[in-house]
């Protein structure tokens, strides 16, 4: 490979880390909106209907479809970089709401302070559960896209994609509002609900950027003329 296609490789990797780490703070500063979104009418799922979730699902999926990418074009050493840079930043970001919750707002201020912890004031508790199910999650998707990777020898891409987000999307859905009820941020009685809808709505999401990631996959190796199964080598 030559240097200006590396450099090329590396912006991009860059790129793809920037887009993963935003989409994974916002995520976790948004959550305590729901919404509803009825694609199939009055369809029910043991009773939850389709869909009624937490907007901070919206940027969610974009998260392992970034991972999935990484783990295709740069390997599984990548996609485990930036899934730990995402939880440094989740981390520093969860530093700064903490102390801009305890600085007194002025008078005229249009956010007061009753306004700001009760938007924010959960956010410590609701961070903390996101991020231990979120480690579970992506790594849980990194280790089984890996497994059929080297099982497939590179091929059926739809296989690794879909396989590994249904699985690691059930491990984040389920750890996250387990810990959620826990804390008592949500009560028990919308656990069975929350969780059908929100897995429902990301195995959705997850069938639907399949064509994508092709269409990226193929473009990363028309450009950089990768062999199938060939990933691309940035730090040497």
């Amino acid at each position: 490979m030559s240097i200006k296609d590396k450099l090329l490789a590396q912006r991009i990797y860059l790129t793809l880390a920037g887009l993963f780490i935003c989409s994974l703070v916002v995520s976790n500063l948004i959550f305590q909106k729901f919404f509803y979104w009825y694609p199939f009418g009055d369809a029910t799922i043991f009773g939850a209907k389709l869909f009624e979730i937490s907007v901070g699902i919206i940027p969610y999926p974009i998260t392992f479809l970034v991972t999935d990418i990484i783990s295709e074009i740069y390997g599984k050493k990548k996609a485990n970089q930036i899934v730990t840079t995402g939880i440094f930043a989740s981390v520093f970001s969860l530093g700064i709401v903490y102390i801009a919750n305890y600085v007194p707002a002025i008078e005229n201020s249009p956010i007061n302070n009753e306004t700001f912890t009760k938007v924010f004031g959960q956010t410590a508790l609701a961070v903390l559960a996101s991020m231990l199910a979120y480690l579970a999650a992506q790594y849980v998707d990194i280790q089984i896209y890996h497994f059929w990777k080297k099982l497939t020898n590179g091929k059926m891409l739809w296989l690794r994609n879909n396989f590994s987000t249904i699985t690691s999307q059930a491990v984040d859905t389920l750890s996250v509002l387990l810990l959620l009820c826990y804390f008592k941020i949500l009560p028990w009685h919308l656990f069975g609900k929350l969780f059908i809808s929100g897995f429902a709505f990301k195995t959705f999401i997850a069938l639907i950027d399949t064509p994508f990631l092709y269409l990226i996959v193929y473009l990363f190796r028309k450009k950089f003329n990768l062999k199938p199964n060939e990933e691309l080598q940035i730090d040497n």
